[in-house]
């Protein structure tokens, strides 16, 4: 079994010892990375607000992005099967 990596992450300027699998490293940077840069965008727009807002923020966003993408996931997932349905019932008829 691999020895678990010790990296350091920054998030809105402070930083997090983590412990990951190797092949997690890069996923786990780009994502600090990506909160960063939200945290960034809302630092710079909402100047009277502190960084747990702009945290909460990005996190809400990012939340929100992720039920959006699951709900496309079901989406197409519903699809798929009414298109197997729809076969089957296609076939049923046809042997009538």
């Amino acid at each position: 079994m691999d020895k678990p990596l010790s990296i350091k992450v920054q998030i809105a300027e402070r930083f997090y010892p983590l412990k990951i699998k190797r092949e997690d490293e890069e996923k786990i940077r780009k994502a600090a990375s990506l909160i960063n840069g939200k945290v960034l965008q809302y630092k710079q727009r909402y100047t009277d607000k502190d960084a747990q807002d702009f945290m909460a923020m990005a996190a809400l966003q990012f939340v929100i992005n992720l039920l959006d993408c699951e709900h496309q996931q079901n989406v197409v997932s519903l699809e798929e099967e009414l298109g197997v349905l729809s076969s089957e019932l296609d076939n049923l008829l046809n042997k009538e």
